[in-house]
């Protein structure tokens, strides 16, 4: 599966598929990143599920928008 480039991104939060796509991990790391609050990027719960902030994906892997 694929995702847009996260400079074209227009959203303001992505899943966790689309975020683990773009940083080169599996689903399962961000999610473990998540349940114990240790990773470079940390999401967000919105009503139980994680939404990755577009604009912290972006300053990780440092793209410009």
């Amino acid at each position: 599966q694929t995702f847009p480039a996260l400079k074209d991104e227009t959203r303001y939060s992505v899943g966790t598929a689309c975020a683990a796509w773009h940083l080169g991990r599996k689903p399962q790391t961000l999610r473990s990143w998540a349940c114990h609050q240790d990773g470079p990027v940390l999401p967000v719960r919105v009503y139980g599920r994680l939404a990755w902030a577009v604009s912290d994906l972006r300053r990780e892997l440092k793209v410009t928008a």
